[in-house]
């Protein structure tokens, strides 16, 4: 079972979640703000992090944005009906999920075990797949330590990033629809839209660009999907 970072000024909220994610076998440390999560996060990593967006302090998206700067762990948006930007701009940063409030905790409870299954995934592949690192070209991808390089340098992706990379990188040259990164990257009882899976591809060349500004190898298909260019 996971130890999940629960980030919430809701107290109601920090009680019921941690009985209900505790009820499932997880380790749960709750925090009324992003500043107090980002030390402990710090200072000893969990395996996941669930957290409000609008909070004192540190806001969620603030706890995102230094955590991403060297952590890809996964994480969860708590968020209210009226917060579709927030949603948005917080998969665009590098959330793996969200969950609207008010929630059932079973929706929310769904959506945990299908992020971490997702990452159990990225990081214990089969025995095929250790035996076999990926190479494109310049890129490098390696599932057993969910590891990705590009020109010899390390590319920073999260769960999601790296599945959704990992299958255009499968079949250079061939398109992608947005369906079929959805279903390489979410769990089937999670449903997601084309804004998403396109906030998760802009991510992504965002970071490629960072290590190289020419990076082009993700292209756009309008109306039709994504494919990796073929790499020699």
């Amino acid at each position: 079972m996971a130890t999940i970072a629960l980030v919430d000024d809701d107290e109601n909220i920090l009680t019921s979640v941690s009985i209900a994610l505790e009820a499932e076998g997880h380790t749960v440390k709750t925090f009324e703000d992003g500043a107090a999560a980002l030390d402990y996060i710090n200072a000893t990593p969990p395996d996941m992090i669930v957290s409000d967006i609008k909070m004192p302090t540190m806001d969620g998206m603030e706890l995102l944005r230094r955590i991403r700067q060297s952590s890809s762990l996964p994480l969860i948006f708590l968020t209210s009906k009226d917060e579709e930007i927030d949603e948005v701009l917080g998969l665009t940063m590098g959330a793996d999920d969200y969950v609207k409030k008010p929630f059932s905790q079973r929706l929310l409870l769904e959506r945990v075990k299908a992020v971490l299954r997702r990452r159990q995934a990225s990081e214990t592949p089969t025995e095929e797949e250790e035996k076999k690192i990926m190479r494109r070209g310049e890129l490098t991808l390696d599932p057993m330590r969910h590891a990705c390089t590009w020109k010899g340098k390390p590319v920073v992706l999260t769960v999601t990033e790296f599945l959704i990379l990992e299958s255009l990188a499968q079949r250079p040259g061939f398109v992608k629809s947005r369906d079929a990164l959805m279903d390489a990257a979410y769990d089937d009882q999670v449903y997601v839209d084309d804004r998403t899976i396109d906030s998760h591809i802009k991510r992504v060349r965002k970071k490629f660009r960072q290590v190289d500004k020419e990076f082009d190898s993700i292209e756009t298909l309008y109306g039709v999907g994504y494919k990796y260019k073929d790499a020699s």
